[in-house]
């Protein structure tokens, strides 16, 4: 036994793995440690940073698990996403329409946004099917494009070609839907689904860490009277992560600490859980196989009977259909409907949370899309604070947060150029020596 775990040790911790974990990781391990510090310089409220942080992360963690399958497909950051996002709107505003709100408007949202985002999806990814190697920037081109024609639907065509009245909705002139809509108004849409049911977030973490360690066992035991058991290592880092936030959670709610009263929207997180298992599940199917094979190489892809084309139509249909969902979910959150701005920063942010988890162009996890979200927005939540407690500036933290937005899209760009540059120079090396 003492062998056995000593050979994992060197396999999993020797000096190149952890050389290479760090490369890798570089860009997390960084933000980790900005955060920390930004948490410390704004000096601001434990349960405040955590109650606004839990809000973030249910209000956006869907929109960036919907870039996943685009990546493992080939296609690479998927800045459409905001097209689906406009299907997402479309939607609330024929809701709001009708008048419906609560649970039952939710669920209309998302019913009537499908076949929209379906549509909007297989017009982006034919797109994309044309300019092969150039997606995000076509992507891009795509939302700016798609941006103009939403405008010009809801500035110009409702009133006129399309008949709607409705002083919530419409300007006062009859013609063009207002700038700003209350969700809360004609059928209330604000918290439709992070109200169904809330529960105090250390009890719900608390709970969670138990099952994962009975899972665990469970799973070690059976694994092992079928000699597949995976290394004992690998179980007991989880078994750690899972003790740690076991102890810690007990430790918050037998205190007197305020943070131990936020609750967690259950309903959402189910919602969210449920997306990353539907990411997970989907790369065991043939369906994931085509994917993968086709994002890794279109050459050997084709010649092994699969359908590039269609199998790309299929990530950016299925992202597309998310984002539209994710909105939605964004907006009864917010409860308020910026009709022509909501939706135009979703893609920047989502990626930039998703690089920060570590993701990167050909990659992406549903564990980097929970790192990244996490970090991005705890440096949204206390940039201002803390450059305005360093510097006397808050404006300064406003301008930290724009670059880290863009910055972090920059920077992944250009490590996956400089790496796929390597990788062709390797490849030329190998085949001139052999």
């Amino acid at each position: 036994m003492l062998n056995n775990i000593k050979q994992e040790v060197k396999k999993y911790y020797s000096p190149s793995t952890i050389k290479r974990f760090m490369v890798d990781s570089s860009v997390p391990l960084l933000f980790i440690v900005v955060c920390l510090l930004g948490v410390y310089y704004s000096k601001l409220p434990a349960v405040f940073i955590v109650d606004t942080l839990l809000e973030r992360i249910t209000r956006n963690l869907f929109l960036v698990l919907a870039l996943i399958i685009p990546v493992i497909a080939g296609l690479g950051l998927n800045f459409g996403i905001v097209i689906g996002a406009m299907a997402g709107q479309f939607a609330i505003l024929m809701v709001k329409h009708f008048g419906i709100g609560g649970f039952p408007g939710f669920m209309l949202c998302i019913a009537i946004s499908t076949p929209i985002a379906m549509l909007f999806g297989l017009m982006t990814a034919r797109l994309m099917n044309k300019t092969k190697g150039q997606e995000m920037i076509s992507s891009m081109i795509a939302g700016f494009f798609a941006n103009g024609v939403y405008q010009f639907i809801l500035l110009f065509l409702v009133g006129t070609l399309i008949p709607i009245k409705n002083d919530i909705l419409v300007l006062a002139n009859g013609v063009g839907v207002r700038n700003t809509i209350d969700l809360s108004r004609n059928g209330n849409l604000t918290y439709s689904l992070d109200n169904l049911l809330k529960l105090p977030l250390f009890q719900v973490l608390a709970a969670a860490a138990v099952i994962a360690l009975l899972a665990m066992v469970a799973d070690y035991h059976i694994k092992k009277r079928g000699k597949k058991a995976s290394s004992i290592i690998q179980y007991g880092f989880k078994a750690l992560v899972c003790l740690a936030v076991l102890v810690t959670s007990i430790a918050v709610l037998t205190s007197k600490s305020p943070v131990r009263n936020v609750k967690l929207p259950i309903v959402t997180t189910m919602v969210i859980a449920g997306l990353c298992i539907f990411n997970s599940i989907i790369l065991k199917t043939k369906l994931g196989q085509d994917l993968r094979t086709v994002g890794q190489d279109m050459h050997i892809a084709k010649i092994s009977g699969i359908n590039v084309d269609r199998t790309r139509e299929i990530a950016i249909i299925i992202s597309t259909i998310f984002a539209a969902w994710g909105q939605i979910i964004f907006m009864q959150n917010i409860g308020t409907l910026a009709t022509y701005g909501s939706h135009v920063q979703i893609a920047t942010f989502s990626i930039a949370a998703i690089l920060l988890g570590g993701a990167s162009v050909s990659r992406a996890t549903n564990g980097q899309a929970i790192l990244g979200v996490i970090l991005f927005h705890t440096l949204f939540i206390v940039s201002p604070k803390a450059g305005n407690n360093i510097f006397g500036e808050a404006q300064i933290g406003e301008f930290f947060r724009a670059f880290v937005a863009y910055g972090v899209i920059g920077v992944a760009l250009g490590l996956h150029a400089w790496r796929k540059t390597m990788g062709g120079r390797k490849k030329k090396t190998t085949v001139v020596s052999e």
